[in-house]
């Protein structure tokens, strides 16, 4: 019986196509970001060199890159850190949310800007609390459709306990007023839950009660309203209630197939308030076009793609809160990003949503970061899970290399010639069984 060689490990060189495969999700992030900073620069430039209270016409492109650099700093200590961490400290992290939001609603604690109380002083910094609390939120409800599942999915109760932390946190935002935060956390609760599987009749309850309560907010407020109305009949008051959707209109109108030229568009020069932020993508639209736009709605797409994806690998690989956690992350990018376009597009009322890691906004790009490094790390702790430690080798079966192959094949004829030749037939029958002995 021959002797079978021992098993080994082996590794293999990794191409560049599988390097880049592998990091697909990081350089998406990357050049998200970068975009969104060329983009600032280009919709920002004109109106912060011409303002009064600016110095530098590059007033919102520096504070842009050094937030980015923070988030990518703290991004970095995050994906350190495991996922079951986070999965310990969800509820703590969110009750500090909850705590953070009613300071906010402090007079001397909460900063007001165009009467707005949305923001918080530390030190140099100012938070915008409200994008803090959408991480919090996914992160301590991911957690708890893990802990409950069971409860969620067959029982009024288990399935409220977490909604009255939600409904809490609307309320505060509601407060500042931020309807558009609340907005968001909402309706990615919503979408978590659905994927949990509680039962359609919950699910239908509650959203019928979320809409009601949104209908009221917005009849009892006369900005509000405003912005509805603006929004259905935009030329109707071009001056006023539809001003900031019909100069976004025009905007996106005027950048055709292939756009006006980078730097070159009209609406950004004091017609499209908020160029820089909530309507970003209109400028994208008329200096870039329908090709920007593409691009754009494509690297989205990807992102979101990726988030699902690592969701359903997770949930394979039996790491449920891990599943739980993309699918938040990705359901709150994708639905922001829906939004910020909705509204640029005319498609949904005007409210001031960020084009995710791409409009100005310190807190915003900040937060996304932290939470795009959060998914790196589901990723990458889910990819360890699913991937063989090692990659054994059974080398009594392993294919011959094609070198040493030729190799044998070469002294076999040589051997077979020789024996032609008469040369001494023992000594050759020793050198083929030896051959043959390698060969296994």
């Amino acid at each position: 019986m021959p002797r079978l060689k021992p098993r080994r490990a082996t590794s293999r060189r990794v191409s560049a196509g599988e390097l880049l495969a592998e990091n697909a999700l990081l350089v998406t992030i990357v050049t998200l970001a970068l975009f969104g900073v060329v983009m600032i620069a280009s919709a920002s430039l004109p109106f912060a060199e011409r303002s009064p209270w600016y110095t530098s016409p590059f007033h919102f492109v520096f504070p842009q890159i050094f937030f980015l650099g923070i988030g990518l700093a703290i991004g970095y200590y995050v994906y350190q850190i495991p996922v079951a961490v986070w999965e310990r400290v969800g509820p703590y992290i969110m009750m500090a949310s909850l705590v953070a939001l009613v300071f906010v609603l402090v007079p001397g604690i909460g900063k007001s800007v165009n009467g707005a109380r949305r923001w918080i002083d530390v030190g140099v910094f100012t938070i915008q609390v409200s994008e803090v609390a959408k991480l919090c939120f996914i992160v301590y409800l991911a957690g708890y459709l893990v802990r409950r599942e069971a409860l969620v999915q067959n029982t009024w109760g288990g399935f409220l306990r977490p909604l009255l932390l939600i409904c809490l946190a609307s309320a505060l935002l509601l407060g500042e007023p931020d309807f558009g935060a609340a907005f968001v956390i909402v309706a990615t609760s919503l979408m978590m839950l659905f994927v949990a599987r509680v039962r359609l009749d919950q699910l239908a309850v509650l959203s019928i009660a979320f809409g009601v309560v949104a209908a009221i907010s917005i009849v009892v407020s006369p900005y509000r309203l405003q912005r509805v109305t603006g929004f259905l009949e935009p030329f109707a008051d071009v001056y006023n209630t539809g001003f900031q959707l019909a100069q976004s209109l025009i905007a996106i109108g005027s950048g055709g197939l292939a756009g006006v030229g980078f730097g070159s568009s009209v609406q950004k020069n004091f017609y499209l308030p908020e160029a820089h932020t909530d309507f970003l993508f209109a400028v994208i639209a008329e200096e870039l076009g329908l090709v920007g736009v593409v691009v754009v709605v494509l690297l989205y797409g990807f992102l979101l793609w990726r988030c699902f994806r690592i969701a359903r690998d997770a949930e394979r690989a039996g790491f449920p809160f891990a599943s739980y956690l993309a699918l938040g992350v990705g359901c709150w990018i994708g639905l922001q990003a829906f939004v910020n376009m909705g509204v640029s597009l005319g498609i949904l009322p005007t409210k001031g949503i960020t084009l995710p890691l791409m409009s100005y906004g310190g807190s915003s790009v900040v937060i996304f970061a932290v939470a795009l490094a959060l998914l790196l790390r589901v990723e990458s702790e889910v990819r360890e899970r699913m991937a063989p430690q090692t990659r054994v080798v059974d080398e009594s079966t392993e294919p011959e290399n094609m070198a040493e192959r030729r190799r044998r094949e070469a002294a076999r004829e040589l051997v077979d010639s020789a024996d032609e030749s008469g040369f001494d037939e023992a000594l050759w029958q020793t050198i083929r069984q030896r051959l043959d002995g390698g060969a296994r």
